[in-house]
């Protein structure tokens, strides 16, 4: 097995399968590195430094983005996923948007495939 840079590999979220917050599992799978040796380091860093780890890991817990349910493909993707994470509003706005668009493409080819020139019970009509 490879290992890959940090910016290479996958990027830095909180993992939805840690144990607490998933901040040790993330910053482990972002680094290519153990999670176990993860966790221990930040029970040790916890023992040695007082509440200053906790703070800094409950830190890390609120400003790391959750990973996503699905892998991310394309920048397209990812571009809305982060918009969404920080402003559904916007997310929502956004997807309403493309469906509006969506709809007058249907309503605009429904608008050629029923008008008169494509009126399929005049053209059965004038064949029989």
């Amino acid at each position: 097995m490879t290992r890959q840079s940090p910016r290479e590999g996958r990027p830095l979220y909180r993992s939805r399968n840690g144990i607490i917050f998933g901040v040790c599992r993330g910053i482990a799978e972002h680094l290519n590195f153990s999670v176990f040796w993860t966790r221990v380091i930040a029970v040790l860093g916890l023992c040695w430094t007082g509440g200053l780890a906790g703070t800094v890991y409950i830190l890390a817990a609120l400003l790391m983005k959750l990973e996503p349910v699905l892998p991310i493909d394309n920048d397209g993707d990812r571009e809305f996923y982060h918009s969404y994470l920080s402003s559904r509003n916007l997310a929502l706005q956004r997807l309403k948007k493309t469906f509006d668009s969506l709809d007058r493409r249907l309503q605009r080819m429904e608008d050629i495939v029923t008008a008169r020139a494509y009126d399929w019970d005049r053209r059965l009509n004038e064949e029989k």
